[in-house]
């Protein structure tokens, strides 16, 4: 490595690994990865190093990726007009991926792992968007149950590792979830609990009371690694098959729930808080709210970089009026943190040219995105009885997206697990708006509200007949 590249500052040859985690992709490690590396470096904490695993057909080819390269890869920080690049050494190893997941309840079974952490994506935990609880009737997981030894997601194999360490007599391992959900361990307690109870019932008992979930907030923008990071890895003299690019920025706040012990984050700068709920409540709604604010008008419009949105003042003006007058009034105060001072700090995270994250990034998924980072703020200003005119026509501009055509008339390539119902949906919504806020799956009970539905029809109705540019500006202009 050349000098400009910083080296794991400890012997690698001292870690050993306490914690599992399933899902190496390049947030957890562009986040969690670094902060254990950085902790290393301090000479703490060697028998906290991570054994990546997973358990999709993704997870395999990353597993065999890493091992090539002795678990290492290079983390490129972005900052406007300086790049900088380290070498990441806290993986040990990585768990074989298969079917069963016999390697990985194995791997969870070792006393020697106190913690199983996940990123597994925001639509990974078998939540009913109906009821916004955990769905026991998934067939994932009724597959599940009924081979409770030989499961084939996450959450049947931790389910597994749990019950043969209670067996064997050994305390239980924290499960950390490392996801941008709402109330993440609160969610991946029920999954975890939902599924064993099919099963085991006084194994869900026992884990429901035994295994800690803390809830955390995660937040770094980590692009996907493409042609381009790797030029950047090459551009340092870095041969690396998986780099990781991503925004300077990084935060982690979490709860100190570890009964089984955990490492010194507070070093290296993790906030340990009981007041996650409201640090998280701050960021999904202004930065994941922010991100879907942007994106969609960005790709109707054919914009490709988020960086590129940022700089057309109607998209600009259209974020920042909508966080000022709608979001930021309804964002319970957080301990030490300024409302109006964050969201420039995601202002200015946003239009980091160096990132060069997509605006179809951020239109991924919105089935399962909106439900978690708009629709509980549309919900909110209903229940202040305040206007929020600016969310319902986000809510059209993403209705308009999931058309599948931009407004220039290119073909917008599927981009939500849903696409199919969306755009069958968005047609019907063409010439009867309300037809979108049917989706009681994402809306709920929001298409009963006569006001609501009056409101969101008159935006629909101006995005497609005069554009998105038209009616944003109206919106603009009050």
């Amino acid at each position: 490595m050349p000098e400009t590249v910083a080296k794991p500052g400890y012997d690698r040859a001292r870690l050993s690994p306490g914690i599992v985690h399933i899902g190496c992709g390049n947030f957890h490690r562009a986040h969690q990865a670094v902060y254990l590396d950085d902790l290393f470096a301090l000479d703490e904490g060697h028998d906290w190093a991570l054994l990546g695993a997973g358990v999709r057909e993704g997870d395999a080819r990353m597993r065999e990726t890493l091992l090539e390269q002795d678990g290492l890869y290079s983390v490129i920080e972005l900052a406007p007009g300086a790049h900088s690049a380290r070498v990441i050494g806290a993986m040990t190893g990585f768990v074989e991926v298969a079917p069963g997941n016999a390697a990985l309840i194995a791997a969870m079974r070792d006393p020697a792992i106190r913690i199983v952490s996940l990123t597994v994506t925001e639509g990974g935990y078998y939540i009913d968007p109906k009821t916004n609880t955990f769905s026991p009737d998934h067939p994932d997981i009724q597959r599940d149950a009924a081979n409770p030894d030989t499961p084939d997601t996450a959450f049947g194999a931790i389910v597994a590792a749990l019950r043969a360490r209670r067996a064997g007599g050994h305390v239980p391992f924290t499960v950390m979830c490392c996801d941008n959900v709402p109330h993440n361990g609160h969610v991946t307690r029920d999954a975890v609990v939902g599924l064993a109870r099919l099963s085991d019932p006084e194994l869900a008992a026992w884990i429901e009371a035994e295994v800690a979930f803390p809830n955390s907030m995660v937040d770094r923008i980590t692009p996907a690694t493409g042609p381009r990071e790797r030029e950047m890895a090459a551009r340092f003299d870095i041969e690396d098959a998986a780099p990781v690019t991503c925004e300077p920025f990084r935060q982690w706040v979490m709860e100190d729930t570890f009964p089984a012990g955990r490492p010194a984050l507070e070093k290296v700068g993790v906030t340990f808080t009981p007041h996650v709920d409201k640090f998280e409540t701050m960021k999904i709604r202004i930065l994941n709210g922010g991100h879907a604010i942007i994106a969609y008008p960005g790709g109707l419009r054919d914009i490709h970089f988020v960086h590129e949105a940022m700089a057309d003042p109607l998209i600009r003006a259209f974020l920042d009026k909508i966080l000022t007058d709608e979001v930021l009034p309804i964002v319970p105060p957080v301990p030490g943190q300024d409302l109006t001072d964050y969201k420039q700090l995601i202002i200015e995270r946003f239009s980091n040219p160096e990132v060069a994250d997509t605006v179809r990034r951020l239109c991924l998924d919105g089935s399962n995105r909106q439900p978690k980072f708009i629709i509980p703020s549309i919900r909110d200003r209903i229940a202040q009885g305040a206007s929020y005119d600016g969310l319902i026509l986000l809510s059209a501009l993403w209705c308009r997206y999931c058309f599948g055509t931009t407004e220039s008339g290119h073909k917008t390539e599927p981009n939500d697990p849903n696409w199919d119902r969306l755009t069958a949906q968005a047609a019907l919504a063409k010439a009867r708006p309300a037809a979108w806020l049917e989706m009681k799956e994402i809306y709920g009970d929001l298409g009963d509200n006569a006001e609501l539905v009056a409101v969101f029809t008159d935006a629909l109705n101006a995005v497609w007949k005069d554009g998105s540019e038209a009616a944003i500006a109206r919106y603009l202009a009050g």
